[in-house]
């Protein structure tokens, strides 16, 4: 197993040149088995791991979290990306005291967003933000770790998508030290090279949760790396309430044809 330094090393140097995808697991089974498929990093969700601990999404607590990185990370030999949320505060120092935290797992990225949770106030005000991710990137440099640091702008996740507000608050993230800029759900071709050009030379990471591009697309369009988010959550989520929702008011089983074998998945998760 590579060491934490070494997978921070190989993670800067994912974002340094052409484009990847990290796909996202939410358990150590899911993240091995997207290692074993030749990705060259991952990413964890917070809301794949919070429906699988019987919460919404935002409804993990930070220790949790904490623990739930340490069984990524520790379970693949490739870079792992932390989906930190909001860094389970508001204020600054706190951002930068779970930061710190978070560097100890053994990841080799982490992000940081600037949604409030608050339906009246969902972002919250620029100088604040800044300060956060400020107060991020202090963090990871006392931590001497070198974890990447990713800012996200959640203006469309959380119904304010404007564009041009959402490029002044990347490009503000990235004055105060972001490594990586990140804004979730933005779903057309013009909207993906505007962000791109705006935070240049700065990596872009872009969200692919629906059909609406390629991964060819996405590179052609100078993006350096595409998450999935909790979206291979939803698809096994998809698979497993229509199988038991067949059960339940059928009594039926054709969902259970073709699976995979049992041999097959224990295969997948033995030794060499």
């Amino acid at each position: 197993m590579r060491s934490q330094a070494e997978k921070v090393e190989a993670f800067h140097a994912l974002h340094a040149e052409g484009c990847f995808v990290m796909p996202n697991p939410w358990d150590a089974g899911t993240a091995v088995a997207l290692a074993k498929l030749g990705f060259k990093a991952l990413a964890t969700t917070s809301a794949g791991h919070a429906w699988s601990v019987a919460r919404p999404d935002n409804g993990v607590f930070r220790n949790e979290a904490l623990d739930h990185l340490r069984l990524i990370a520790g379970a693949v030999d490739l870079p792992v990306n932390a989906d930190f949320e909001g860094g389970f505060t508001d204020e600054p120092h706190g951002v930068g005291v779970n930061v710190k935290l978070a560097a100890e797992t053994g990841i080799a990225g982490l992000s940081i967003e600037d949604s409030t949770g608050d339906d009246f106030e969902p972002l919250y005000p620029l100088d604040l933000a800044v300060e956060r991710i400020r107060a991020a990137r202090q963090a990871i440099d006392e931590s001497g770790t070198g974890v990447l640091l990713t800012a996200r702008s959640e203006g469309f996740v959380v119904g304010r998508p404007d564009l041009e507000e959402t490029i002044k608050r990347l490009q503000a993230y990235a004055d105060a030290g972001a490594d990586c800029l990140y804004a979730p759900f933005i779903s057309t071709h013009e909207q993906i090279a505007a962000i791109v050009a705006a935070v240049a030379p700065k990596p872009v990471n872009l969200l692919a949760m629906a059909p609406f591009i390629t991964a060819a697309e996405v590179a052609a369009l100078g993006v350096r790396r595409i998450s999935v988010g909790g979206s291979l959550a939803r698809t096994a989520w998809a698979s497993f309430l229509a199988a038991a929702e067949e059960i339940a008011s059928e009594g039926t089983f054709s969902r259970f044809a073709n699976l995979p074998r049992n041999p097959d998945l224990n295969a997948l998760f033995s030794p060499r």
